[in-house]
C-alpha cells in the first residue's frame, strides 16, 4: 500500500527503509518538473550516511527525447550491479556541453533523482521508490521563475506532455513506497 507523507517526513522514512541493508541501496526520487525532487534528494542524501545523489539531468540533451536512459544504465546501474563504481558524464542541457565526470562509489545509497527516474525499463532494484506530488499551475510557476519565461513553450510544449504521458502509461504513483506531498 503507498502510504503519503510530508517532505519533512522522508529522510526519517527512507533511513528506516534501508535499515540492515548492506551493498550498493537504491533509492528513487520520481515526479514531474519542478515538484521538489532535487531538494529532497539533497534532503536525503543529508541524512543517510554515504549517500551518493545522481541527477536524471545529468543524462538529458537538447537532442534527446526525454533523457539518455541507456546511458544512465550502461554508466551507472550496470557497474554497480557488477560490483564496480560507476562513472558518468554530466551533461548540461542549457548549454549543451559536459559538466565533467562523475563517479558513484559502490556500497553506499544511490539517490537517484529526476522525471522518470523510476522508470520500470531501467530495472533497477529499487529499496525506496518515492514519488513527489505538486500541481502543475504551482510546477509551472516554480520553473518559470527558475528558468525564465524564455522556457515557457519547452516546459508547456514538450517537457510538461512527456512528463503526462510517463505517468499515463507507467502509473508511477501506484507502485511507488510513498507519495510525498510537496511543500509549496
Amino acid at each position: 500500500m503507498v502510504v503519503r507523507v510530508g517532505m519533512g517526513a522522508v529522510p526519517a522514512l527512507v533511513r528506516e527503509r534501508l535499515a540492515g541493508l548492506a551493498g550498493t541501496r537504491w533509492v528513487g526520487i520520481d515526479g514531474k518538473g519542478a515538484s521538489g525532487k532535487t531538494t529532497l534528494a539533497e534532503r536525503v542524501a543529508a541524512a543517510v550516511p554515504g549517500a551518493v545523489v545522481v541527477h536524471v539531468d545529468d543524462f538529458a540533451r537538447p537532442s534527446v527525447e526525454t533523457w539518455e536512459r541507456e546511458r544512465f544504465v550502461g554508466q551507472v546501474l550496470q557497474p554497480l550491479l557488477a560490483g564496480r563504481p560507476g562513472r558518468y558524464e554530466r551533461w548540461d542541457w542549457g548549454t549543451d556541453a559536459s559538466l565533467g565526470w562523475a563517479t558513484v562509489p559502490v556500497g553506499v545509497p544511490v539517490v537517484v533523482e529526476g522525471v522518470s527516474s523510476t522508470d520500470v525499463r531501467l530495472g533497477v532494484p529499487w529499496d525506496v521508490t518515492l514519488w513527489v506530488d505538486v500541481p502543475r499551475e504551482v510546477r509551472l510557476a516554480r520553473a518559470l521563475a527558475r528558468d525564465g519565461e524564455g522556457m515557457r513553450e519547452q516546459w508547456v510544449g514538450r517537457w510538461m506532455p512527456a512528463e503526462d504521458a510517463y505517468e499515463a502509461a507507467q502509473r508511477p504513483q501506484q507502485r511507488v513506497d510513498a507519495i510525498v506531498v510537496a511543500e509549496f
